[in-house]
């Protein structure tokens, strides 16, 4: 069996579940772009956790993780059926691999897997895992995670990393919701698209250094660029990936898209 493809997503506002964008066409067409995964691995900036941590409900609440937008996206569900058979299996291969990992049989689907997912795939009908983020911990260390869950791949499972090409929620305000992007914020994406593209994953894994205004563009702790490593390290050291999507939201949130075949 050929081996499913990782991504990572941008996902932007919690609006865009239901508010046309560019984006938010952007996911319609990815779900069915890509062939149908039997379960879907995702590692959402909004789960933050001392040590690595997989949903092991067999079936998730929707988590309204937000406040202040229209009623209809508070009282949005999104009820894909979970895994618990596919969490443990995780689990134990993160912990063959001395991490201390656990399930948490009581996490539900946060919004930044549900909102792009309820896109991708409206029907809800396929089951969804997530793994936490551990923000304290740098991006090495979630490559690490990725390498180890590559054999999920096999099983045609979708590694899928949720978080921001750039996140400076502090500048938003300084920008309109269209405004082009800054420069730094601009440097730093054309950055990342040549470095994914050219599978240069050591610098990407050291991007605080080697990414121009790396740390104006993810202010510590990064947590909503963690989520990529773990799909680049599945994908392999080395390999390279493609750009699936460019947008920007209020001038610093960049809404990029990557895949790795």
């Amino acid at each position: 069996m050929a081996k499913t493809p990782t991504l990572f997503i941008s996902h932007g506002m919690p609006i865009m579940a239901i508010k046309p964008s560019p984006t938010h066409e952007f996911l319609k067409s990815l779900g069915r772009d890509l062939a149908r995964p039997t379960a879907i691995l995702c590692v959402s900036a909004h789960w933050e956790a001392v040590r690595p941590l997989l949903s092991s409900s067999a079936e998730p609440a929707t988590i309204h993780d937000f406040y202040g937008f229209p009623r209809p996206l508070h009282e949005m569900q999104y009820p894909a059926p979970g895994d618990p058979d596919l969490a443990k299996k995780a689990a134990d291969l993160l912990k063959q691999a001395g991490f201390e990992a656990g399930t948490d049989a009581d996490r539900g689907l946060d919004h930044g897997a549900w909102v792009p997912l309820s896109l991708m795939y409206p029907e809800a009908d396929i089951p969804v895992v997530q793994l936490s983020v551990q923000s304290d911990l740098d991006a090495a260390r979630h490559f690490k995670l990725g390498e180890t869950l590559q054999p999920l791949r096999e099983a045609g499972v979708l590694i899928m990393g949720s978080g921001g090409a750039t996140h400076n929620l502090e500048e938003m305000s300084n920008h309109a919701a269209n405004a082009e992007p800054p420069e730094y914020a601009a440097a730093f994406d054309a950055w990342l698209e040549e470095s994914v593209a050219r599978g240069r994953t050591d610098t990407l894994i050291r991007f605080l250094e080697a990414g121009p205004s790396a740390r104006k563009n993810h202010p510590f702790p990064a947590e909503h660029f963690l989520p990529l490593f773990v799909p680049l390290g599945a994908a392999g050291q080395g390999a390279p990936g493609r750009l699936l999507h460019r947008s920007f939201a209020y001038g610093v949130l960049s809404l990029a898209a990557y895949l790795w075949e």
